[in-house]
């Protein structure tokens, strides 16, 4: 029907039924400022797709956070505004930072856009790991023996189109954006064909670490998505369409190819090195 001017539109959307989460946040470490969590696999870190309350910021934000007396009357100005000011996977399980405070907040995101702007420049990776105020950690099982014991991977990381992706799929992309990460085997597991890692980032691509590692040929142990090259297992990406018929929850069918947000892949924040947001202090959680 035609709409005239004043005509209210409603729409009666399906009751939203989101798949099961874990909800189990271990924290780390806490202060006035920030808090660091232990995010297990399978949990989202912001809404996304079908997951809109079984994430980590719905339960920062539904925590009562209180903020001690003392700091109260000191700044006034004080807001609490908890939310993660970094993103994990999915399926990537570990340390997860996140902010307290708006001023917080603020500060700590200035760090990784900074971090992100020093890997785009033509720097040694000596130089640009002293101009960081935050290093990430991770530790990964990968398949495959990785012959030497350091490697620096500087593949550029850019997007592609992909079905059941709307924005697009992040992949090993001559044309895309800088990216850097520095590998270190911690173990070669001969006999299982795998080896133990530890990659440190310096900049904060999406996926950065399962497309570098990829790349090199050595995917993460069990990763649905990524294959030796850095690009998805399905290459036929123009002859398949997606389905876009309702599904029961509300949304729509899931993709039938993998997708980022599948679980699966062995990927730990493990630690990392920060400037504290407040006193600049150098922290390691």
């Amino acid at each position: 029907m035609i709409l005239r001017e004043g005509s209210k539109l409603v729409y009666h959307r399906l009751a939203w039924k989101e798949p099961f989460a874990p909800h189990l946040l271990q924290v780390l470490y806490e202060d006035d400022d920030m808090v660091a969590l232990n995010k297990p696999s399978g949990l989202q870190v912001l809404p996304k797709g079908i997951f809109q309350q079984h994430t980590v910021l719905a339960q920062l934000q539904w925590k009562e956070w209180k903020m001690p007396p003392s700091r109260c009357s000191k700044r006034k100005n004080v807001q609490l505004h908890p939310v993660p000011v970094h993103r994990l996977g999915r399926g990537t399980s570990g340390l997860l930072l996140c902010a307290k405070t708006k001023l917080a907040k603020v500060q700590l995101a200035s760090y990784f856009a900074e971090g992100a702007a020093n890997a785009e420049k033509k720097r040694d990776e000596t130089e640009v790991g002293k101009e960081r105020k935050i290093s990430k950690f991770y530790r990964a099982l990968v398949t495959g023996i990785l012959e030497h014991d350091e490697d620096v991977v500087t593949q550029p990381i850019g997007l592609v189109h992909y079905p059941g992706v709307a924005e697009g799929l992040y992949v090993a992309c001559s044309s895309g954006k800088p990216a850097m990460s520095k590998v270190c085997v911690l173990e070669r597991l001969a006999h299982q064909n795998q080896t133990l890692v530890q990659v440190e980032i310096h900049s904060g691509r999406p996926h950065q670490i399962r497309i570098h590692l990829a790349y090199i040929g050595h995917p993460l142990l069990d990763d649905p998505l990524y294959c030796i090259g850095g690009q998805p297992k399905f290459h036929d990406l123009e002859s398949t369409s997606t389905d876009i018929s309702f599904a029961y929850d509300g949304g729509y069918e899931r993709p039938l190819q993998p997708v980022p947000g599948d679980c699966g892949y062995h990927l730990h924040a493990h630690w990392l090195v920060l400037s504290h947001p407040t006193t600049n202090k150098v922290m390691r959680n």
